[in-house]
Order: C-alpha cells, then structure tokens, then sequence
C-alpha cells in the first residue's frame, strides 16, 4: 500500500494480542447515537468488520459489552470505530477484537439515523463497503477491493523479499555493514 490507507494512528486495539481481517461492512452514524451500528449488526454477515464511523467523538460510545457480546454471537468478525467503546473490562473478557480511539462511560443514544453499507471515512481514509480491513497491534489499514489482488501480490513479493534479506543478514556482522552502507548510498 506504499504507506498509504492507513487509519489514524490513535485506533487501535483493545489489547495488543488482536487481529481483524475481513470485508467492511461500513456504518455512517452520527455522533452520540448508534442505532445504525445495530442495525448493521442485524445484516452483518459472519466474518465481516464492522466499519464505524462515528465522527472521531470520545464523549459517547458507539457500543459496551452487552451490544459487542452480541455481535461476537452473530459471527462478525471485529468492529473498527473512529470513536470511543465503553464497559472495556467487559469486552477484553469477550476476547473480541475491538480497535477504536479508546473509552468513554457516557452511551449513545438512539434516535434512528444513520446508514449502512455506505462510502464512509473512518480515521482519515475512504472507505467502501466489502474493502478488505486489516489491523493489528500497530494500528489499521483498508485495501480497497479495485486493488486486492495487486496487493495481494505485491504483499507476496514484500514477503518473500523480507524473508530472503532476513535469512542473509540475521547474525552476519559483515552483512549486516554491506547492508547498511547499500542504504545509506542510494
């Protein structure tokens, strides 16, 4: 992705351990009401993220655990949220892949709008339903589906590349140096 569709840096997960990977399923919802993001939940299909953006508002949250436990039965794979969760203890004990901007205690209400399966921005980057969300420790990237199969095999190419400079230099003083100065001369 050439460091580019990169959520911003302050999503992300509720512990480091978590991965998500799957299809978005993409919520816009205004700030303070998630009535859309239930409703996503009611049309998820297994496996897929949901996609929340919620305008990068901390005071309200978009879900505790009772709404993120219900999610996890239905099969969804994670939620993504430009915003806030609450009820966090509860949720690191659902083991459920949650990445977001962090806490707040107050909830959100629940006034009715909002859509779903929509062009959204979350965290700086557009994004489309079914794009293909990807997210870690480090934080959160979006391939669109346009490109999933160029990154895909540019992801394979990157891999097999690391893989072969590791395995050249790893523990070799003198290697490591030609490295270095092959860099440092560009």
């Amino acid at each position: 992705m050439e460091g580019l569709n990169n959520l911003d840096s302050a999503i992300k997960p509720l512990k480091e351990e978590y991965r998500i990977a799957g299809r978005a399923l993409t919520v816009k919802m205004p700030v303070g009401d998630n009535l859309a993001a239930l409703k996503a939940m009611r049309n998820a299909q297994p496996g897929e993220v949901l996609v929340i953006d919620a305008k990068g508002d901390t005071y309200r949250a978009i879900a505790g655990d009772f709404v993120i436990g219900m999610a996890q039965t239905l099969g969804i794979q994670g939620f993504v949220v430009d915003g806030v969760i609450r009820d966090v203890q509860g949720i690191k004990k659902l083991d459920f892949p949650v990445f977001c901007k962090g806490t707040a205690v107050a909830a959100s209400g629940k006034a009715g709008v909002g859509e779903i399966n929509v062009p959204i921005s979350c965290g700086g980057v557009s994004i489309n339903p079914g794009d293909i969300i990807v997210g870690d420790a480090d934080g959160v990237v979006v391939i669109p589906q346009s490109k999933e199969q160029e990154i895909l095999r540019k992801s394979q190419d990157k891999l097999e590349k690391d893989i072969n400079r590791e395995a050249k230099i790893s523990g070799n003083t003198e290697a490591i140096l030609k490295y270095l100065d092959d860099m440092l001369t560009r």
